[in-house]
């Protein structure tokens, strides 16, 4: 399991990360891009959610190791958190946010639904995340 740190440094560009391309991300935007861009998976969570739990527990059990920011022990999380409520769809709770393959996945309801129907396996492949 991947935990993503208060003042973890993230490669800008792409390539192998050196100390010239890597700085300390402050942007709350520019964190949630390149955790998702630099990441097959990645959960943002809450510590106390059910859900977000349930998210976790579920990509675990198919054997995807995601990378996993709880936005609540997070030195930026309020700002990260009004990130994903700009993200999210109307309505929509902003944890857990899961992106896969840099993209917005969705929330748990949209993982459920794509376990169920039977997307979210090839979509994990697609993304990396899984080697079956």
């Amino acid at each position: 399991m991947q935990v993503a740190k208060k003042s973890r440094m993230i490669p800008i560009g792409g390539g192998e990360a050196s100390a010239s391309t890597m700085m300390d991300v402050v942007n709350p935007y520019e964190i949630v891009r390149e955790l998702a861009s630099t990441n097959a998976v990645v959960v943002f969570s809450m510590s106390g959610c059910c859900m977000c739990t349930v998210a976790k527990r579920l990509l675990f059990g198919l054997g995807v190791g995601p990378a996993i920011v709880e936005v609540d022990r997070h030195e930026l999380g309020d700002d990260i958190q009004a990130v994903l409520f700009q993200v999210a769809a109307d309505g929509q709770q902003p944890t857990p946010a899961i992106f896969v393959g840099g993209k917005f996945l969705g929330s748990i309801e949209t993982l459920m639904a794509c376990h169920i129907n039977g997307t979210l396996v090839p979509l994990l492949k697609d993304a990396g995340a899984l080697w079956l």
